[in-house]
């Protein structure tokens, strides 16, 4: 029988762990907080504005100075805060709960979303902005940003799962892209036999967030799903949530992906790709130009496409991506509407991709000839994002996500049989979400039947 912990060892040790970070994060708060510049001994109105360290520096050197140029009665300030998505979320929210937060604009991550409109930490942007004006970005994108019809953010730049896979290796053996799960298992066979590579095909199996962002993408090609924002169904419990399991587990008893890769997070993954030694991999945009550097031993032999999936599925792409929305607490929300209009305008968001290399959030911006010119597949890159699928859009995602993450390495790692790793996962998402519990369903086909 598998258990994670005794009961009352884990209890002590999540509220061991959660007081150390309430601790690293109310310290940190007040680090920054004592950073931004009080905004009565500045000229004009000052705008905050949290984001990571590496963020900061494309936004500093281009946009802001490119905004405040155009509007020197406004000026932005970037906060710096810690690389790690998640501590930023804990900043944002730790800011928000005290009460008044410093922050006007929030640079959102797609699935922080939910969690701070339902906590109404955010301005309802729906009136502010045209249906006209919202065509111009990806669906997808915008319906990120919306939660129960109302609009709370407006998409920067977006970002979402992608399959690559070696073009050079699969035209010497005459094989066409994957599109099925069977395929992809075929193909990294073969090319393993030929001795063409070492594995076929690697992902992130890790007990973190991009184990939740890549198995939602299989899930959908197995045509399971999550849960249901709509009804709060949960689908854990279902057979194709197993089949889909059963596929991951499949890639490494069959030696096509590395015993290590329930182990892997992204940079681990894009370098066992980047070094030739894998046929396949699933990541996000940033790995194409880093893979055609000049000094990448796979420079100019890769191609993309979205997920595969099973015959009667269609192949689906998990929705990354980053927005601004108003801090509902912001004293300047007139301004910061100003900011976002800009940021998010087709001048001002072509040449942050030409600049920082992100994915846009505007349509025209993926042809754009301009930017074709330096990033040839951003089509195929818009088509992926077109069959994107978001991580479910409810305010408690981030508790979900951690009992999937927990249950799914569990059975991933052999520490726990699936069917009762995900019927436990099923049932204690229920209980978050405050829906009943129910059984696990009929017997699970494979995943190639």
């Amino acid at each position: 029988m598998f258990d994670l912990q005794p009961p009352n060892q884990q209890q002590k040790i999540l509220q061991i762990l959660k007081f150390t970070t309430v601790i690293f994060v109310a310290v940190l708060l007040g680090i920054i907080l004592l950073s931004i510049p009080k905004g009565v001994s500045q000229p004009g109105v000052v705008l905050n504005l949290l984001m990571t360290a590496p963020d900061a520096q494309p936004w500093k050197q281009g946009i802001v100075k490119d905004f405040e140029a155009k509007n020197p009665g406004i000026r932005i300030n970037i906060v710096e805060g810690p690389n790690a998505t998640n501590l930023l979320e804990d900043l944002y929210t730790s800011a928000f709960i005290l009460g008044d937060s410093p922050y006007d604009l929030i640079n959102m991550d797609v699935i922080w979303t939910p969690k701070f409109a339902a906590a109404g930490w955010l301005l309802d942007l729906s009136d502010r902005i045209t249906k006209e004006e919202l065509a111009v970005f990806s669906t997808k994108d915008i319906e990120g940003g919306r939660i129960e019809g109302k609009l709370y953010r407006i998409p920067m730049r977006s970002d979402v799962g992608v399959l690559y896979y070696r073009e050079d290796l699969l035209q010497q053996a005459s094989f066409q892209p994957p599109e099925t799960f069977a395929d992809l298992l075929k193909i990294s066979q073969a090319l393993q036999q030929q001795r063409k590579i070492n594995w076929g095909y690697v992902w992130q199996g890790r007990q973190y967030e991009g184990l939740a962002a890549m198995f939602v993408e299989i899930l959908q090609g197995f045509g399971g799903f999550w849960v249901n924002p709509n009804t709060l169904e949960v689908g854990l419990d279902k057979p194709e949530t197993l089949r889909a399991i059963t596929f991951l587990q499949d890639t490494i008893q069959q030696k096509v992906s590395p015993p290590g890769v329930t182990t892997y997070i992204e940079e681990d993954t894009r370098r066992f790709f980047q070094s030739g030694q894998a046929a396949f991999l699933r990541s996000w945009p940033y790995v194409w130009p880093l893979s055609n550097g000049a000094d990448s031993p796979i420079k100019g032999k890769i191609g993309i496409k979205a997920m595969v999936s099973t015959p009667s599925h269609s192949g689906a792409a998990c929705l990354g991506g980053w927005g601004l929305g108003i801090a509902k607490s912001s004293k300047h929300p007139e301004e910061a509407w100003k900011a976002i209009q800009y940021f998010t305008s087709e001048q001002a968001q072509r040449q942050f991709i030409l600049n920082a290399g992100f994915v846009p959030s505007r349509r025209s911006l993926f042809t754009d000839p301009q930017i074709v010119a330096k990033y040839p597949h951003y089509p195929q890159l818009l088509e992926i994002l077109d069959r994107a699928v978001l991580r479910p859009p409810i305010p408690q995602y981030a508790q979900a996500s951690d009992i999937l993450q927990r249950y799914l390495s569990a059975a991933l790692t052999n520490r726990m049989n699936p069917q009762k790793a995900m019927q436990a996962a099923a049932v204690e998402t229920k209980q978050l979400l405050g829906v009943g519990s129910g059984e696990w369903g009929v017997g699970s086909k494979r995943y190639n039947n």
